[in-house]
C-alpha cells in the first residue's frame, strides 16, 4: 500500500489526487496569504515610526514576505492551469474570522501584546513529524506540505507536461520587493514549484532542520542572516535579538531589541462600518480607504491573470492605503480609541 492509499483509507481530509482538487487548494492558499494582510497592516500602522523602529522593521518586513507568498502562490496555480481570483468579496469576511480552511483565527488589532500572540499562532512552526493536512490544518506548514504530497503524486500519476499545463506568460517574475531577501520567481515545473513551496514555508516557520534562520540574507543587519516570521515575532516579544548559535531550544540571546508600547495608535479592535452612522467623518473615511483596497485587489487580480506589469500599480496603490490609515488614525473612536480601517469588500457600484 503506498502512502496516497493510506491517507485514502486514514480519517481526516481527502488527499489532494486530482488537478481540480490541486487547484482548489491553490486558491486557498492564495487566501490564506491574503487573509494575513489586514491584520499586518493594522499593526504596522498602528506604529509611531520613530519611536518604534524595531517593531516598524520586524511587521513590516514579513508583511512584505507575506506579499510575497502571495503572489508565488498565484504562481503555482496559474502555472497549473488555474486563475487566481482575488477581486471578490469572499476575499473579506468580517473580522474576526478564521483563517481560510482552518481554526486560526485573525482579528484587526494595533501592534501589542494580544496582536504579537495571534501573530505566533499564525507563523507557529509545524511540530515534528506533524502530518500534511489540506483542510482544517493546525499550522500553515501542514496545509503547505499537503499540497507539495499533492503535486509530486500528480507528476508521478499524469507527468509533468499534464500537471504543468499553464501558460508561462501569465507569471510574474523579476520582481524584488521591499523589506525582503525572497524574490519572486516563475514556476514552470515540479522543481520551480518545490522551490516557491520551501521558500513560503520557510520564511514562516525556518528551515526543515528546526533551525530559525529562512534561508535567506537579512538585509537590514548585514552581518547576520535572516530570522523566520515565527522567531522575528519571538524577538519582539522577548526584548532581544537571535545570534549565530541560537536555536528554538535557547531562544534569543543576542542584543537587545526595544518595544515602546506607549508609541502605539489606540486602533479600535475589529472595526466595522456599522459602528458609524453614513455620512460621519470616520464613516465616510473608512469607506475611502475600502475603495482603494478594492482597488489594490482588482489590480492584483489583474496582474496574475496576464497584465504582469499593474504588480508595480499595486505597490504604489499601497502607498496610498498608507496615507489614508494613518488619516483614519487621527480621529478619535470613543473609550480613548482611535478609528481604523474595515477592510470590507466594496461593491462594484460605488468603485471609481
Amino acid at each position: 500500500m503506498n502512502d496516497l492509499d493510506r491517507d485514502r483509507t486514514a480519517p481526516g481530509p481527502a488527499p489532494i489526487d486530482t488537478l481540480d482538487s490541486l487547484r482548489e487548494h491553490l486558491q486557498w492558499a492564495i487566501e490564506l496569504e491574503h487573509a494575513t494582510l489586514p491584520p499586518y497592516l493594522c499593526a504596522l500602522y498602528s506604529l509611531d515610526a520613530e519611536r518604534n523602529p524595531d517593531a516598524v522593521e520586524v511587521v513590516g518586513s514579513v508583511f512584505a514576505e507575506e506579499m510575497l507568498h502571495l503572489a508565488l502562490a498565484a504562481n503555482l496555480l496559474n502555472a497549473v492551469g488555474g486563475r487566481p481570483r482575488l477581486d471578490t468579496p469572499g476575499m473579506l469576511p468580517p473580522y474576526p474570522r478564521r483563517l481560510p480552511h482552518s481554526a486560526l483565527e485573525l482579528s484587526l488589532l494595533p501592534f501589542g501584546p494580544e496582536a504579537l500572540e495571534m501573530f505566533l499562532r499564525l507563523e507557529r512552526p509545524a511540530p515534528p513529524g506533524a502530518p500534511p493536512e489540506s483542510e482544517g490544518y493546525e499550522t500553515i506548514g501542514q496545509f503547505y506540505d499537503a499540497i507539495e504530497r499533492g503535486l509530486r503524486h500528480l507528476c508521478e500519476k499524469l507527468g509533468e507536461r499534464e500537471v504543468f499545463s499553464g501558460d508561462p506568460a501569465r507569471q510574474v517574475s523579476g520582481t524584488r520587493f521591499r523589506h525582503t531577501a525572497g524574490m519572486l520567481f516563475a514556476v514552470e515545473d515540479l522543481e520551480s514549484a518545490l522551490g516557491a513551496l520551501e521558500e513560503i514555508v520557510e520564511q514562516g516557520e525556518g528551515t526543515s532542520s528546526g533551525q530559525v534562520w529562512d534561508g535567506d540574507h537579512d538585509i537590514f543587519h548585514p552581518d547576520r542572516d535572516e530570522v523566520a516570521h515565527y522567531y522575528r515575532f519571538e524577538e519582539l516579544k522577548l526584548g532581544r535579538r537571535y545570534r549565530r548559535g541560537d536555536s528554538p531550544k535557547s531562544g534569543p540571546t543576542g542584543e537587545p531589541i526595544s518595544v515602546n508600547l506607549a508609541a502605539v495608535r489606540p486602533m479600535r479592535p475589529d472595526p466595522r462600518l456599522s459602528d458609524h452612522a453614513p455620512g460621519s467623518d470616520v464613516r465616510t473615511a473608512q469607506e475611502e480607504f475600502n475603495r482603494t483596497y478594492r482597488t489594490l485587489l482588482s489590480q492584483l487580480e489583474q496582474a496574475f491573470n496576464g497584465d504582469p506589469k499593474l504588480l508595480g500599480t499595486a505597490v504604489g496603490t499601497m502607498y496610498g492605503l498608507k496615507g489614508q490609515a494613518a488619516a483614519l488614525m487621527r480621529l478619535p473612536d470613543g473609550d480613548g480609541t482611535v478609528a481604523g480601517p474595515t477592510f470590507e469588500y466594496v461593491p462594484s457600484e460605488p468603485r471609481p
